[in-house]
């Protein structure tokens, strides 16, 4: 076996190949919303008669399906738009839309996306509003437009044959809209409430627009992983927006293959913050109180600051749902005056406990799995505690643990 380092070798591994999921990325740059998506999933290769097909068993009336191939700003790639007739509106309730759905020809996983995609949305739009979902009409969101935007992407979605979702940041404008409630703030209030039940990543763009349509938050935070995945890309689609924008304003989509690398992938936050005033014995006492509170790492790293002064960057790595708990841990516990945060995305490699038989007795070991191989590490606390026991050198427990490792000898924790 090849020894990785003083201190972790490989042991063993193998990998069994298996077909590659077929990856859908949305790149929202300039925003989402349903048509958006429509176009964008037609202009990488959706074809245009087979969606137009599945979305004539709708009991749904009094529209035309305009797509465009255009060209904008020097980017080409297709505009759709949901022409309605011109008829009074109809308010629907989220019953309505099920029977709507369920009583076409649609397969069924094709059915239960666009369902639960108007289920997410009745229910923000029910906590918006304070009442009960049954209660709630959908007023531009339950119109014809938005049925045939969601039933539409889920089946473009299908024909596509996508096995994983996944979506970029959303970038956020500001200003007023109207709407059938009257003028409402910018993000819109369900826009809003369905981003922050997603704990979806957002971006500021300073605009007075909106980027982010209802229709377009239900659709991705219901059916996308909001990260962009390892993939080769086989087409790429371009929907345009109707609005003008200083920029091409589209959604852009992937299509293609993710990359099997074995590797899990998550998302920490990273709080930071200088300090130039703080004791070391402070400094210490807080890395332990955040290491002892949830913290998944917490370090130092020297600066220094203005007027010369030498100090230290505090770094937290936190899970998202502690990040503000470890914020004021460390507001509280050293002399910084405000902290940073940003969201990070993180790749890391299987690990797993185990047991490893040495000349010491059984000691705890961490496996991490990398390319095939199994790479054992020891447990530092664990080798020292033998090292003191025995009187013997941490290094010589250290090379009892490579030399077991060689041998295979390890078994579940």
């Amino acid at each position: 076996m090849d020894v990785v380092g003083a201190a972790s070798v490989a042991v063993s591994g193998t990998g069994l190949m298996s077909a590659p999921r077929r990856a859908v990325y949305f790149d929202c740059y300039s925003g989402v919303s349903g048509d958006m998506v429509l176009g964008a999933l037609l202009d990488a290769g959706l074809e245009e008669e087979a969606l137009r097909s599945r979305l004539r068993g709708l009991a749904v009336r009094g529209y035309d399906l305009s797509v465009q191939r255009v060209r904008r700003s020097g980017f080409a790639g297709t505009h759709v738009r949901v022409v309605l007739a011109d008829e009074p509106p109809v308010e629907r309730r989220l019953s309505d839309i099920e029977l709507i759905i369920t009583s076409s020809d649609l397969p069924p996983f094709v059915q239960e996306r666009s369902i639960a995609v108007f289920r997410r949305l009745a229910a923000v739009e029910a906590r918006v509003h304070g009442i009960e979902v049954e209660q709630v009409h959908f007023h531009e969101v339950g119109a014809v437009d938005a049925i045939v935007d969601v039933v539409g992407a889920s089946i473009g979605l299908a024909l596509l044959e996508a096995d994983a979702i996944y979506a970029s940041s959303l970038p956020l404008g500001s200003g007023m809209i109207k709407s059938a409630h009257g003028m409402l703030p910018l993000p819109a209030p369900a826009t809003l409430a369905l981003i922050a039940d997603a704990g979806a990543p957002t971006r500021p763009l300073d605009i007075q627009a909106e980027l982010v349509t209802p229709t377009g938050a239900a659709l991705l935070t219901t059916l996308a992983t909001f990260r962009q995945p390892p993939m080769t890309i086989n087409h790429i689609g371009v929907g345009f927006g109707t609005r003008e924008l200083p920029w091409p304003n589209a959604l852009r989509v992937w299509v293609g293959n993710e990359v099997e690398s074995g590797l899990e992938t998550g998302e920490v936050t990273v709080i930071e913050t200088n300090l130039d005033d703080s004791t070391p014995e402070q400094v210490g006492y807080a890395l332990e109180r955040l290491l002892e509170a949830g913290a998944l790492d917490a370090f130092l790293a020297p600066v220094q600051m203005k007027k010369n002064r030498p100090g230290v960057v505090l770094t937290v790595l936190a899970p998202a749902a502690r990040a503000d708990a470890l914020a004021r841990l460390v507001l509280r516990e050293t002399s910084s005056l405000g902290v940073r945060f940003r969201a990070s995305q993180r790749l890391m490699a299987p690990r797993r406990p185990a047991t490893l038989q040495t000349r010491f007795g059984p000691l705890q070991v961490k496996i991490k799995s990398l390319d095939g191989r199994d790479i054992v590490a020891p447990e530092y606390e664990e080798c020292a505690r033998v090292a003191r026991e025995r009187g013997v050198p941490l290094a010589e427990v250290y090379r009892a643990v490579a030399a077991a490792a060689e041998q295979g000898e390890s078994g579940p924790a």
